[in-house]
């Protein structure tokens, strides 16, 4: 239990913190701007880019990877749709919010650094592997459904697409990992005083992100209908991580440290990403607000669990 703590009580503690510091006032919102910009413009990226040029994939099964955490992914938002229809009784306008809601997590500023603090600097290839595609596909199968589902006959897959690989190619974070696997493959040798820089901003890059976390809270509020909250909550917390645990460990065959990670990231709780979905579809917006604010909560304890439970 305590090596738990040591684990969890940092990361939370420095969301903590920032939720306070926003909450009473004593960070402004233009400092909160400047450390979320900080963080996801500039200290994540390095971070991220640092993770793919200097981790080891040998002994990574790729292909394991991403089956394990995406076999997952897919599972639950199968569920949410059908929980959206059969369970909830809501239009389906309202199931790619309520299915996005369910199952993009916080990979980057939850799932980082619990991954690294867990397991160390192993835990870098696994986690290159699961965030190399995780914003762009998630989103895509949310757009096209949203799209599908509002019959948006003026726009075609392929605009969607295009519209959608515009967007994240602005993305600062989707911009580290591709430029990190370009150098990678390029097989140049970053200088000295090249990786010290990176190793500087990714040391400021995760409690800057924690804090931005903290600060993010306080514009969402645990609200929505109970049944829809209580639904992505469970679906996000509770079966996508057993559901990635057990790919993983019986189907795939993942080492321990892969293992881990992709349970670790399975669990953390619904991201930002999600109520930006929302609000772009316009459905379901107070229920992503929701799952964001109770979900991060929530995720101290069942982090916590999953953690001693991989543990043993």
């Amino acid at each position: 239990m305590v090596d738990i703590l040591s684990i969890v009580a940092p990361v939370f503690g420095l969301i903590t913190l920032g939720y306070v510091f926003g909450w009473r006032g004593w960070l402004s919102s233009t400092a909160e701007q400047g450390v979320t910009e900080f963080a996801f413009h500039l200290a994540i990226p390095a971070l991220l880019f640092k993770t793919i040029i200097s981790a080891d994939f040998a002994n990574v099964s790729v292909a394991g990877v991403w089956l394990s955490f995406y076999g997952a992914v897919i599972t639950v938002y199968v569920a949410s749709v059908f929980g959206t229809k059969f369970l909830l009784g809501r239009p389906q306008l309202d199931a790619a919010s309520i299915a996005m809601s369910s199952m993009f997590g916080n990979a980057v500023m939850l799932g980082i650094p619990i991954s690294l603090t867990t397991f160390g600097p192993a835990a870098a290839a696994p986690l290159a592997l699961v965030l190399s595609i995780h914003a762009p596909l998630l989103w895509l199968i949310s757009t096209l459904h949203a799209n599908i589902a509002s019959r948006d006959v003026g726009s075609s897959a392929a605009d969607i697409v295009t519209t959608l690989f515009r967007d994240l190619g602005r993305n600062p974070i989707i911009v580290g990992i591709v430029l990190g696997g370009i150098w990678r493959f390029s097989g140049l040798q970053m200088p000295e005083v090249g990786m010290k820089v990176l190793s500087l901003l990714a040391q400021a890059g995760v409690p800057a992100a924690l804090v931005a976390l903290g600060l993010s809270l306080v514009r969402f509020e645990i609200k929505g209908q109970v049944p829809t909250l209580a639904m992505i909550v469970t679906l996000k917390l509770a079966l996508l991580p057993l559901v990635a645990f057990f790919l993983g460990r019986y189907v795939f065959g993942l080492d321990a440290l892969s293992l881990g990670v992709v349970t670790i990231i399975a669990c953390a709780p619904t991201g930002a990403n999600a109520y930006i979905f929302a609000n772009k579809t316009g459905r379901a917006v107070n229920s992503a607000s929701g799952a964001v604010a109770l979900g991060t909560v929530i995720s101290a304890l069942t982090v916590s669990v999953w953690l001693a439970f991989l543990k043993s």
